[in-house]
């Protein structure tokens, strides 16, 4: 009888180790799609900003425009179209799904205005950042936005007393390395006017992405992921469109900020924004989604692919695709993509940890 009963046990323990193991595969499975879409959403949205009426915005006669207008107002009306998108998906997702309710009942709680806080940070300020840096100098922008982890690292350290641990401080020194390898390739070669300002912008979203990523897991471990996303896509979109690009408009002096928003969401680029809308709304959804599957550390990790996917994607669609030149990337920046991706995967995971389990 109790050999029997032990069978049993033995049978259901080998039976649950299976089930979870095979949730942690999916979660790791998911977690990398994040990644792959956040470059098509880099893609799309930057197709949808070279297409239509912005052709005629950055054109040779600059529609009139002022140089600050076309570096920061059509940037910011990029990453606001793009958001606003994203946000329409996730409010019809939740519709379809009946799950308006919940969003109204968290945006009046404390986690709620949370995230409406951190996507203030991650949408007007990095978003607009990303965006400007991707216009200045291409696609090598992307996998120094994804210092975001190691900046979200530093951040915790300062913000929450999060212990930096020794392969933290290894990861984020690599990171760091990898960023400098980028940064050196704007040295030689042909290099894009506006080079150094667009890694500047680029490092810019990193620290606002970094410090929305310590903050929105507050939020998110007491609202549901979807929830979560809805919130902060509603909330970037909307802040980009009603503070930052009025903010932009007054600045550049007599701009028709109503004028160019209205052509932006009429042109037929929109298309495009469509596509990039939905790419980032499901590249967060699988980024939330993934880390409660297979841990936020591995699903961090999983997720920073995209330094590499960014340029893969941008060199597809952008550069093979449409022809579009300059997003052809420098040998030594694919090289620091992946050596970007070893680093954040060394923050969130210990790599010496992964080597034990093996042993075992």
């Amino acid at each position: 009888m109790n050999e029997l009963s032990g069978s049993k046990n033995l049978v259901a323990i080998t039976a649950k180790t299976k089930l979870s193991s095979d949730f942690r595969r999916k979660g790791i499975i998911i977690a990398l799609l994040s990644g792959l879409l956040y470059g098509f959403y880099t893609a799309f949205m930057t197709l949808g900003m070279s297409k239509g009426v912005w052709v005629d915005w950055y054109g040779a006669n600059k529609a009139g425009l002022s140089a600050f207008a076309i570096t920061y107002l059509l940037s910011a009306l990029g990453a606001a179209t793009n958001d606003t998108v994203s946000a329409a998906w996730a409010l019809g997702t939740a519709g379809v799904r009946g799950r308006l309710g919940d969003f109204f009942r968290c945006l009046k709680t404390k986690p709620g205005l949370v995230m409406v806080f951190a996507a203030l940070i991650g949408g007007p300020i990095a978003s607009t950042a990303y965006v400007i840096g991707l216009q200045k100098a291409g696609s090598i922008v992307v996998p120094i936005s994804a210092l975001c982890p190691a900046f979200g690292a530093i951040l915790g350290r300062f913000m929450f007393k999060q212990k930096l641990s020794t392969h933290m401080m290894i990861g984020i020194g690599i990171c760091f390395l990898a960023s400098f390898m980028i940064a050196s390739s704007s040295l030689t070669g042909d290099v894009p006017e506006g080079m150094g300002i667009g890694i500047f912008f680029g490092v810019i979203s990193a620290i606002g992405w970094g410090f929305e990523g310590c903050v929105c897991g507050y939020g998110t471990s007491m609202i549901d992921s979807e929830i979560g996303i809805t919130i902060r896509q509603v909330t970037s979109g909307l802040s980009n469109l009603i503070i930052l690009i009025p903010i932009f408009g007054m600045m550049a002096g007599k701009v028709d900020t109503m004028g160019l928003v209205s052509q932006a969401f009429t042109d037929s680029s929109m298309i495009w924004f469509v596509v990039s809308g939905l790419c980032a709304y499901l590249s967060f959804m699988f980024w939330y989604k993934g880390n409660s599957m297979c841990g936020a550390a591995l699903g961090m990790s999983c997720n920073g692919t995209f330094s590499f996917w960014g340029p893969f994607c941008c060199w597809i669609v952008l550069g093979l695709i449409f022809g579009i030149d300059g997003w052809s990337i420098p040998p030594i920046a694919w090289v620091a993509a992946i050596v970007m991706v070893v680093g954040i995967f060394t923050i969130a995971v210990n790599p010496m940890d992964l080597l034990r389990k093996k042993e075992v």
